[in-house]
């Protein structure tokens, strides 16, 4: 039950990019949420965001256990609740354009958490499954920054 939980309900099993697998349930949300029920958006996205982080807190250390690797591939918890905290950002600035908003948030929360810049890869040198999700939650926060000046600056295409 626990791998159940870190693999994001095994999502993180998926043969190819369970990273990018695991970032997309919040994307749903987001675009549910949006449409449906605006005002909850980003409540939706606060509980994502403390639920998987708290996944994988919990529960990672049992896939590290099992498998000897200190970032199992499997364990996207991570992605889950980094990309919720880069849709929460973006949700608390009120977008109107959901889908296109939505596509920014994911492309840059995947490049970031790929392409780790300073100090992102630092964060993974914590112990366990706190050194899986901060860097995560970093790349998270940096996407949400990216994401607010394009926001800002083109709100033809994201406003």
């Amino acid at each position: 039950m626990k791998e159940w939980f870190a693999t994001s309900f095994g999502l993180g099993r998926l043969p190819a990019a369970p990273g990018t697998f695991g970032s997309l349930p919040p994307v749903i949300l987001y675009q549910g949420f949006g449409f449906l029920w605006p005002a909850a958006n980003a409540y939706a996205m606060a509980a994502v965001t403390i639920l998987f982080s708290w996944f994988c807190v919990q529960f990672a250390p049992a896939v590290i256990r099992r498998t000897g690797q200190s970032d199992p591939r499997e364990v996207v918890a991570d992605e889950t609740a980094g990309q919720a905290l880069t849709l929460l950002a973006i949700a608390l600035m009120g977008p109107s354009h959901i889908c296109n908003t939505a596509v920014l948030g994911f492309v840059l929360f995947r490049l970031f958490d790929i392409i780790k810049p300073w100090p992102i890869r630092k964060f993974e040198t914590l112990p366990a499954g706190w050194g899986i999700l901060t860097d995560d939650l970093a790349a998270g926060l940096y996407a949400a920054a990216l994401a607010f000046l394009a926001i800002r600056l083109l709100p033809a295409l994201f406003g």
